[in-house]
This record gives C-alpha cells, structure tokens and sequence, in this order.
C-alpha cells in the first residue's frame, strides 16, 4: 500500500496506523512507515501520518518513532480527539491535525481548534464513521447528508474562528460516485478546504469539487486587478459590472486562485 501510495500526486497523503492496521503488526507498520518517509519519493505535496488514539497501548512508541525519524512527516493526525489536553499529549516537535470523531470531541472542538493560534495545530478533520457511531445514529442517518450539516457548520466555524483548515472527512462507499460528489460538492460549497479520500478512485472526483471552474477563476483575477486599480486611486471599494466590489470581495477571490493552485497577482 506504501508502494501504490507514493505515486498519488494528492495534496496529502495520510499513513494510516490505526484503523488500517491490526494490533499485532502495529510495530512493524510503524517500522515500515519511517523507513518509507526516509526513502522518500512521494508524489504527494504533504504526507502526514495518523497515530493511534492517546492512551493506546501504541501511541508513545509512535511518537518516538516519528520524532525521531530521519525524515519527519509533515504532520500527525490524531484520532478521536476529546479536548486540548490530547494535543498537549502528543506534543514532538510536528504539526499536528485533530480528528473530530465523537461526541465528546465535537462538543469541545472549539476549545480543541483554539490550539491552532498558537501555530501546533494546523487542521481540524471531521471524521464519519466513528462519530455516527458516537452519536448513534442508524445506518439510514449516517447517509444523509442533510442530517450531517449542523455538525459540518460546527467544525467549520471553530476552524475558521482559530485560522486553521477544515477538512471533510470520507465518504465510505467507494462505488458510489455519485454520493460522493455530491458530498464533495456539499463540503466544497459550504467552505472546507479539503476532503479525505479513502481509494485512489475517490481523488478526481473530489478534486473536481473542489477545483473552481475556468470562469470563476478569471473572474477572481478581474476582481483582483479592479481593486488593485481602485486603490492606486485612493478607493477602497468600487462598482464593477454592476456590483460593488471592496476588502471581502477581494478575499473570496484569493480563495479562488489558492483553490485552483494559483498565486495573487
């Protein structure tokens, strides 16, 4: 799986060593995951490993392992995250990303997303599986989307409220491609700035949500250049084709351009 992986040019890859792995070849996939960072080679722009969760059995042998590799992940993800505390548990010297995946966790989350202020914690990642379980929803529940928005609203603010990414989680019916981009579509409409694949199969279709069409690209452009114009004048807002354009207008354009991997003019 490390092999296949190391080709997929994704903004991240994730080294799962929790749910991926079973109890007694934990030590050895921890083993094989240093030694894959140390070769290095990944098509991915990140790679970030998932630990197991803290008070596990693993989790201090994890950390030893990956702070002290010769090649660091980028980042650690922390499963089940249930308040600040576990993120001062995991504490190496690595950026860190919070899985949200209870109930306890999704009350907390923005105590939990407040950690990024201070520059450790960079993602708060909602995670499906674990937390419908958590909240014990049916399985009819768990599949709706609708029935998931006030908790997508709940990440999202406290992520944006700590300056920090949010990132959908996955969705587990790897031959429905139509739920999932229909759930991309959702998480990319409301704001997150990402969502986790679970097969290489997923990654166009979520990359396709979340990539702005031609259009709203050149219009981010037009917005940008407009305002730049408009402030070389001493204006902080002007009217464009009919619509007044100022300071948020412009920020939802530079959203734009880093969505479809471009830099401001």
């Amino acid at each position: 799986m490390l092999a296949k992986a190391r080709g997929l040019a994704v903004s991240e890859l994730v080294i799962d060593l929790e749910d991926a792995v079973v109890a007694d070849r934990k030590a050895e996939a921890l083993g094989l995951t240093v030694q894959a960072l140390a070769v290095g080679g990944f098509a991915a722009s990140r790679v970030a490993v998932r630990l197991n969760p803290v008070g596990s059995a693993w989790i201090d042998a994890e950390l030893e392992g990956l702070a002290g590799a010769a090649v660091r992940p980028d980042s650690i993800v922390v499963p089940k995250v249930s308040g600040p505390s576990d993120l001062s548990a995991v504490s190496c010297g690595i950026a860190i990303q919070a899985l949200i995946e209870t109930a306890v966790g999704l009350a907390a989350v923005r105590e939990i997303a407040a950690v990024g202020a201070g520059g450790s914690l960079e993602a708060v990642i909602l995670g499906y599986a674990d937390l419908a379980v958590s909240l014990g929803r049916t399985a009819a529940g768990a599949g709706d989307l609708d029935l998931w928005l006030a908790v997508q609203e709940t990440v999202l603010v406290a992520a944006r409220a700590a300056g920090i990414r949010a990132i959908d989680g996955p969705f587990l019916t790897i031959a429905d491609v139509d739920g999932l981009s229909a759930s991309a579509s959702r998480a990319a409409q409301l704001g997150f700035d990402g969502k986790w694949a679970i097969h290489p199969a997923q990654v166009a279709p979520i990359v396709s949500a979340f990539r702005p069409p031609a259009e709203a690209v050149r219009r981010a452009r037009e917005v940008i250049a407009v305002l730049a114009r408009a402030e070389s004048h001493g204006a902080g807002a002007v009217e464009h084709d009919g619509l007044m354009i100022d300071e948020p207008v412009r920020l939802a354009a530079l959203r734009t351009l880093a969505l479809a991997g471009e830099s401001a003019p």
